[in-house]
């Protein structure tokens, strides 16, 4: 099986990227590949630049890596109770050359941010779009404080730890 993962944002530090790249490590008997948003940068997408650019190709090269999947792992990072611009860029660049983004592929869609509600905006928002958009989201999670609860690339609260570890064991067990 293969996992694409990547974190929602184009943070260096990413704190998604950490979760997504923690949770698809999770999985068993699974190859991984941990995609960065920044390896995506495109200009801010107008429909004037279209006409210019036309179908650029890391755009292209997004949808070929979301297709390459057998899974989806995918931690949306939250800027003011959305997603980030960079996630929004590539996406609208991205659904100019197919509606079906995430191609059709199931999906653990998950967030985490700083605070207590752990990105619970962008979560309840990517519910409803990422389906339109060919995802199959199987189950979400949200890890809220994140510097209080994840240290040296894992999670170090055993609840929301095991929390995440059975859904992983539910997807693996259900869908995979």
């Amino acid at each position: 099986m293969k996992i694409v993962a990547f974190g929602g944002s184009n943070s260096k530090e990413s704190i998604n990227k950490q979760l997504a790249t923690y949770a698809a490590s999770q999985f068993k008997n699974a190859e991984v590949e941990v995609i960065d948003l920044n390896d995506y940068e495109l200009p801010l997408f107008g429909v004037d630049i279209e006409k210019t650019l036309g179908k650029p190709k890391l755009a292209q090269d997004f949808l070929d890596k979301m297709k390459s999947a057998d899974l989806l792992v995918v931690s949306m990072a939250e800027n003011n109770r959305n997603y980030s611009a960079a996630f929004k860029n590539i996406t609208d660049w991205a659904s100019r050359i197919t509606e079906k983004i995430f191609a059709e592929k199931p999906m653990l869609l998950m967030t985490t941010s700083t605070g207590a509600r752990g990105g619970a905006s962008v979560l309840e928002i990517s519910e409803k779009y990422f389906p339109r958009f060919g995802a199959k989201i199987l189950k979400t999670f949200s890890l809220p404080s994140f510097e209080q609860n994840f240290k040296d690339g894992k999670i170090t609260n055993d609840d929301l730890n095991n929390k995440l570890l059975q859904l992983i064991k539910e997807i693996q067990n259900e869908h995979i």
